[in-house]
């Protein structure tokens, strides 16, 4: 059994034989030998692409957590896995982190630095905030755990009401009275445009939006207008359209801090990429069932 993935020496089990970009490049390679596939971390739709090259692949084993792109290229007999618990911690650590940098201000006065100009004034702060975390799954949680340090009162959602959150059908009711809402819930059709012009236009006045899961669950064109308004603030590390094309509105939107979706994408995530890897590779060479499938072919 071959795998392919972006590391050259990862630890496999005998019996599976490794292909890298080191020894087996996959745009002169004959990709009809692979039966396990890692695309490359962040390589996107240009990744996933060459699962039309292999016929006979039988495992596709995302690095992301996130899977809605894959979705497109389930076939009979293909398992998609994807990486949940890889980037708990550095996508939990960048939402808090983007919280608090717009509540407190950094944007502006990371302008006023750039500016040579000495401009203190008062912003609104984390602590004493009402908070919804949207979407309660691993991430989720860890994005809690990290504001259980902080003074603030956080109320989780999610579909289906599990481990003492709110479903997301009673979203609408509270909305009005949270100062931050995170978005890392997944990408499907019921999330998509979730944050609409009439759920944007519930939350209350000067309140935080931080979205960390996909660009579409909000819609582009409804939060320009609360941003460009005054109304709302934003902290977004995933936009849509994405990657966000030079010249697009949300680029010079006011109240709006912007990252360009690294909330995976550190340090933290290599050695955890590599472990999962190795662990899913020694399941299927024991002879055991693969951890992490979100969907079979």
């Amino acid at each position: 059994m071959n795998v392919w993935t972006q590391w050259s020496d990862i630890k496999v089990p005998d019996g599976i034989n490794l292909f890298s970009p080191e020894n087996y490049p996959l745009d002169s390679s004959d990709l009809s030998k692979i039966d396990i596939y890692v695309p490359t971390y962040m390589t996107g739709a240009k990744g996933l692409s060459y699962v039309n090259q292999m016929p006979n692949l039988k495992i596709l084993q995302m690095l992301n957590a996130g899977y809605d792109d894959a979705l497109a290229y389930l076939r009979p007999g293909l398992t998609l896995c994807n990486a949940t618990g890889v980037h708990d911690a550095s996508t939990a650590e960048l939402a808090v982190g983007l919280a608090i940098a717009s509540r407190r201000g950094f944007p502006e006065f990371m302008r006023d630095q750039i500016a040579g100009t000495w401009n203190p004034r008062r912003f609104p702060a984390l602590s004493d905030s009402k908070i919804a975390i949207i979407g309660y799954g691993s991430i989720g949680k860890q994005i809690a755990k990290h504001l259980s340090g902080f003074e603030v009162g956080i109320t989780p959602f999610t579909q289906s009401g599990r481990d003492g959150s709110l479903t997301i059908d009673q979203l609408d009711a509270h909305l009005p009275k949270f100062d931050i809402v995170f978005l890392i819930l997944p990408l499907s059709d019921s999330s998509r445009g979730l944050f609409n012009a009439d759920r944007l236009a519930k939350m209350k006045d000067g309140a935080l939006l931080v979205n960390v899961a996909r660009g579409p669950v909000v819609d582009t064109d409804a939060l320009l207008a609360e941003l460009n308004s005054g109304r709302l603030f934003a902290a977004l590390d995933v936009t849509d359209p994405e990657p966000l094309p030079s010249g697009h509105p949300l680029w010079s939107a006011p109240n709006l801090l912007l990252v360009p979706h690294v909330g995976g994408n550190s340090e933290a995530f290599v050695p955890r990429g590599r472990a999962l890897i190795e662990s899913q590779l020694q399941l299927l060479a024991d002879g055991k069932v693969l951890e992490h499938i979100v969907a079979q072919g």
